[in-house]
């Protein structure tokens, strides 16, 4: 007998009496009634003690902001859905890479690449999580991944409070990156690394509504 077989033979045997599934208790909130000033308040706090920086701008400003986060930056990519609008004050003298699924960057020119922006989703201000769905204004999830720099717009209207409301508004179907802050681990003798996973700076535009 393979292992696989006597594998299976075990989960056969462990099953054989037909154990009733039980009930799963769903008694958790699944909606809040915080206000969308109290909304962004939190999810600031939150990422602030990230280690993210954080801007809380109206959308008229929204180029000018991204434009001041880049300015360190030699190149950036983008997904090929982002607003144009956003990157209008970009210096020219910027690289801008566009990555798309019909010229997809390898991860060599990622890799080579100062910074990236995106869009998001859907944010949990609760737990501090920013969620991308891989849709055209957020793009692969590579592009989120490699470049040392990560510059994310998030619309006021996008965060929620709970995990149990922002599921509702996502494409589960979709490849998801979540963020909680610059990447980092504590793994080695608990000495703080960040950019081990992914990007080490985390930028994060809040677009107030007009």
């Amino acid at each position: 007998m393979s292992a696989r077989e006597e594998i299976m033979s075990r989960i056969r045997t462990a099953l054989s009496d037909a154990p009733a599934v039980p009930e799963v208790q769903r008694t958790y909130r699944r909606t809040s009634e915080m206000s969308r000033e109290q909304l962004i308040e939190q999810l600031v706090d939150r990422l602030v003690d990230y280690k993210a920086n954080v801007d809380v701008v109206p959308a008229a400003d929204a180029a000018a902001t991204i434009a001041a986060r880049l300015s360190a930056a030699t190149s950036y990519v983008v997904p090929a859905g982002l607003d144009e609008a956003w990157l209008a004050e970009v210096p020219a003298g910027t690289r801008r890479v566009v990555d798309s699924a019909e010229q997809p960057a390898s991860v060599a020119d990622l890799d080579a690449i100062d910074a990236v922006v995106t869009a998001s989703a859907v944010s949990v201000s609760e737990s501090g999580t920013i969620i991308l769905d891989g849709s055209a204004t957020q793009g692969r999830r590579a592009i989120s991944l490699v470049p040392d720099q990560h510059v994310c717009v998030v619309p006021a209207s996008t965060i929620v409070q709970l995990l149990p409301e922002a599921l509702p508004r996502m494409d589960v179907t979709r490849p998801q990156t979540w963020i909680s802050g610059p990447s980092a681990t504590s793994d080695i003798e608990l000495e703080r690394v960040e950019g081990v996973h992914g990007p080490r700076i985390l930028d994060v535009v809040i677009l107030e509504d007009a």
